[in-house]
């Protein structure tokens, strides 16, 4: 028997791979897709050719394109979807959320007329029943590595010790290794704000700027990380954690990064629209710039490099003009 009946709603490469990993990990697994194409492929092909190619999923995993077909029943929801269709696609899904499951976010942005993490939206949208039972997971994890089985260390948070809990007991695994957390906001912020950060540090390896460059872009990052969050309220030491400066550095230096992938194209000489254009997964990052950028400017709190990335994206300059204008900032002590 399966310990407990889960659903995935989005079935990107995140989502996908979590499926798969909560089905190896012996639960029964239902993964919503928007695209029909994509449900099928999962139960005819056990693969996901669109989102993650290559990868063979488990047998017993199913892929379903009905909301209310593959809500039925679920003990644990994990929201995968991405962030600008996040509250749409959350408030079709929310009349068909059984009432004591807990719902996990999994999605990694700020919502733009908001300001919201998507926990925040989804206390937002869901009735009072389910407040309660909300739960956030973030950390270092490419999709492809997870579905290969690569070990994993990840954070997940909740207001409730025991929401966070059975979250932790559902998704761990020998190769998936789940921490505890109470943190929301800051694990929530973490894995977002490290999205702009990594189409910087994607300029940086485009322009071959080298070693030095890229460590002083991700420790100086980590601190435009830190002070936003502590004016939301978030705890240092998360930020300072796998939720933060661990997939800070991740999203950073790895290949598979496709914030890190735009930031190289944008350095190679390709505007934005051309980039994206191209992608046919999300890379977060370009439309959170401006979302983050703006919740800073709310609270306050500068940060130089994501200005920077907006100006880039925006095509108001270049990476290198901004590469030379953050050097030439007014000099200041290392934390303010």
């Amino acid at each position: 028997m399966p310990d407990l009946r889960a659903t995935v709603v989005g079935a990107g490469a995140w989502g996908t791979a979590l499926a798969d990993h909560l089905a190896r990990a012996g639960h029964e697994v239902r993964l919503w897709a928007y695209e029909p194409e994509v449900a099928q492929a999962i139960n005819d092909e056990h693969s996901n050719p669109v989102f993650l190619p290559g990868v063979e999923l488990h047998p017993e995993l199913t892929g379903h394109n009905d909301l209310a077909q593959a809500l039925t029943g679920a003990e644990l929801v994990v929201l995968v979807m991405p962030t600008h269709v996040f509250r749409a696609v959350l408030g079709r899904a929310a009349p068909h959320l059984p009432v004591g499951a807990n719902i996990v976010t999994c999605s990694k942005g700020i919502e733009g007329d908001t300001g919201f993490t998507m926990c925040q939206v989804a206390a937002d949208v869901l009735p009072a029943e389910h407040q309660s039972n909300l739960a956030a997971l973030s950390g270092p994890s490419f999709a492809k590595e997870v579905a290969a089985g690569a070990p994993t260390a990840v954070t997940v948070a909740a207001e409730r010790p025991e929401v966070a809990e059975a979250v932790q007991a559902a998704f761990a695994g020998p190769r998936f290794r789940v921490y505890t957390s109470s943190d929301i906001v800051g694990v929530e912020l973490g894995g977002a704000v490290k999205n702009p950060l990594a189409i910087a540090a994607g300029m940086v390896a485009g322009l071959e700027l080298g070693h030095n460059t890229m460590s002083a872009m991700i420790t100086r990052g980590l601190a435009e990380m830190t002070r936003l969050g502590l004016s939301l309220g978030a705890d240092m030491a998360t930020l300072g954690g796998l939720a933060g400066m661990g997939d800070l550095v991740l999203t950073c230096t790895g290949a598979l990064s496709r914030n890190r992938t735009v930031g190289t194209r944008l350095a190679k000489g390709e505007s934005i629209d051309q980039i994206t254009s191209s992608m046919r997964q999300v890379a977060e990052g370009v439309k959170n710039t401006s979302t983050i950028l703006a919740l800073a400017r709310r609270q306050g709190v500068e940060m130089p490099i994501i200005e920077a990335v907006k100006r880039v994206l925006d095509q108001e300059t270049t990476p290198e003009q901004a590469l030379d204008e953050l050097m030439t900032r007014e000099p200041k002590p290392e934390h303010y």
